[in-house]
């Protein structure tokens, strides 16, 4: 039996230690259960959230190239059109002028023909205005008078001439009465034979021709009648042509002045286009066309508001934006000292390839860009005003 109690001892010592081994690994494992529920949340039901960490660079600015302009951008001035020639007679103006709108900065070649042109055209106005008057006066009175006059001389020569036909006729009548009387008595005479028929026949004759000279009398009176009423009808007439106003020949002569005032117009309006002028007010940047030289197609001069100057810069499509406006900018240009300083004053609404040259042979000259207006401060306006189209690096803070 001892044997058999020992060796059963020694039998029952192996379960012992499986079980304390299990106990201590379900210990370790319900620990690290609870751990795990622990850093995940109490509540099982809820879900965990991933956290992402973002590591790109923040950026801080946005870069750009870009070139100096003064305000308005810079403005070529050349010939019009319709001026009628393109060579320069006289240049009013130098490099560095500072003008103002509506200057003349250049005399073409054909200004002397122009006004000799408008000196014409106002002479023919003037002579219209003459005629005008003159119509609306009427006839001199010198003309007035002499018609009158003519008419009293042709009144006065009918009146001598009606009564010196009319003594005439009245002669021949009493001519004619005795010439009748006495053929009446010849005829008497001859049919109691104390007269030959011949002289009857002489009597009648006499009596025949003063009828005739009668009959023409009368009609010469007629005539003559006839003949002076219508010289003293259209002597009339004429008086009160000379002397009358019609409306048709007021119309007719203001017609001419008004034509001619309006030559006078248009010879200005040619004469002023010899004259070259600023279209707005700005300081000459540079000088294309010299006197007695064709102007191409450059133009005369180049302007620029340089009061006020501007950077533009070339802000990459991927940039743009971060870009705003009222954004301060710093500009630097490598061949002046110091920094310039702006605001963002304009974003395009065009997105083009990039225009300022870049010498960095790297770069993508293909890029596309949006162009950005800075407005710059007064202080550095004032020393780049010499720098138009100057290249510059833009820095624009966000």
């Amino acid at each position: 039996m001892q044997n058999l109690n020992a060796g059963g001892i020694k039998h029952f010592k192996y379960p012992n230690r499986l079980l304390i081994v299990g106990a201590v690994t379900l210990a370790v494992a319900s620990g690290a259960s609870s751990l795990y529920f622990l850093l995940n949340g109490r509540n099982t039901g809820e879900k965990s959230t991933p956290v992402v960490i973002d590591n790109r660079p923040v950026m801080k600015a946005v870069t750009a190239l870009g070139r100096i302009e003064p305000e308005g951008e810079v403005i070529q001035i050349s010939v019009s059109q319709t001026a009628g020639s393109n060579r320069i007679a006289e240049l009013l103006v130098k490099q560095g002028d500072r003008i103002q709108k509506g200057q003349i900065i250049a005399i073409l070649d054909n200004r002397d023909t122009r006004i000799a042109a408008l000196k014409v055209a106002q002479q023919r106005v003037k002579v219209a205005q003459s005629q005008l008057a003159q119509v609306k006066a009427g006839a001199k009175q010198g003309e007035i008078a002499a018609q009158q006059a003519l008419i009293s001389e042709l009144e006065a020569e009918l009146r001598q001439e009606v009564a010196a036909r009319v003594a005439t006729v009245k002669r021949l009548e009493a001519e004619v009465r005795n010439a009748q009387l006495e053929y009446q008595r010849y005829q008497y005479l001859q049919e109691t034979g104390a007269v030959s028929a011949s002289m009857r026949d002489s009597k009648k004759l006499t009596l025949e021709t003063a009828q005739e000279s009668l009959r023409e009398a009368i009609a010469n009176r007629t005539q003559t009648s006839e003949t002076l009423n219508e010289r003293l009808r259209q002597a009339k007439a004429t008086l009160e042509k000379i002397a009358e106003i019609r409306p048709t020949d007021v119309q007719a002569a203001q017609a001419e002045v008004e034509n001619a005032q309006a030559a006078v117009q248009e010879a200005k309006a040619n004469l002023d286009l010899a004259y070259v002028k600023a279209t707005k007010a700005g300081q000459v940047l540079k000088i294309h066309t010299w006197d007695g030289e064709v102007v191409s197609d450059k133009g005369i001069v180049e302007i620029g508001q340089t009061n006020q100057m501007y950077v533009v810069a070339e802000v990459y499509e991927t940039d743009i934006n971060q870009v705003k406006i009222g954004q301060r900018a710093t500009i630097t240009q490598v061949n002046l000292p110091g920094k310039l300083e702006g605001t963002v004053n304009e974003i395009g609404l065009l997105i083009a390839k990039k225009d300022v040259l870049n010498t960095d042979p790297a770069a993508d000259i293909d890029a596309r860009v949006v162009e950005v207006k800075i407005r710059l401060t007064p202080e550095s306006s004032q020393r780049v005003e010499g720098l138009t189209n100057s290249k510059v690096r833009v820095m624009i803070s966000r």
